[in-house]
């Protein structure tokens, strides 16, 4: 467990952030669940921005998840082609639809060991559907929130299951679905992994690059 000085630590450490970025969102684009779980699996090994460029044909196309279930494989690894990794993330479309289909009626289930038993869809991926289309206290682990975690010594693992625990049990749950907004914001615009503006940064002091000068 967490000592009351780490909780403190951390907390002071996403309020900094939560002032650097207001009114954090998904940076992916979606109306419903369904298109954010759908857009979220496409995620894997390209950028967001990618993304939505192919999902803002993709929707109109595939509505439901009847449509991807029941489309032909090579047509939709086609209209995926450019996300990347098109064959695998295909399967995982239909194949996470089908299961939708046959064991929850095509709704998606509101629990994490729910949504995990879907075909191609892990932790992070639940957790972002959970968090941002359902309300629910979540914590997506990408490699953002995976490298800024351990640079601000919130956590010294690499496991991404871990670093959710540790995360968790820093923060309040009000904080939760917000803090991986906000670590990603910051890894893409400040604390970028190649290029890092440390002159800049809010939250230098609480980095292990600088030792940890916060009291």
């Amino acid at each position: 467990m967490k000592t009351k000085k780490e909780q403190q630590r951390a907390k002071k450490i996403f309020d900094i952030l939560a002032k650097e970025y207001p009114n954090p969102k998904p940076a992916l684009n979606y109306s419903t669940p369904f298109e954010l779980l759908v857009a979220t699996i496409l995620s894997a090994q390209t950028t967001d921005e990618r993304v939505n460029i192919v999902t803002e044909n993709l929707f109109r196309k595939y509505k439901k998840p009847e449509d991807y279930a029941n489309a032909d494989l090579s047509e939709l690894e086609q209209d995926i082609f450019s996300t990347g990794f098109y064959k695998n993330k295909a399967k995982s479309l239909r194949n996470c639809c089908a299961a939708l289909i046959e064991k929850y009626g095509g709704e998606i289930p509101k629990s994490i060991e729910e949504m995990t038993k879907l075909p191609g869809v892990g932790r992070k991926t639940a957790s972002v559907v959970l968090g941002n289309a359902f309300g629910i206290p979540a914590i997506a682990v990408d490699t953002h929130v995976k490298r800024l975690a351990n640079l601000l010594q919130l956590t010294n693992s690499q496991n991404p299951d871990k670093i959710e625990e540790d995360l968790k049990e820093l923060l309040p749950e009000s904080y939760w679905t917000n803090s991986s907004h906000w670590l990603q914001k910051h890894g893409r615009t400040v604390c970028i992994a190649r290029r890092p503006k440390c002159e800049i940064c809010k939250v230098a002091r609480f980095c292990k690059k600088f030792g940890d000068k916060n009291e």
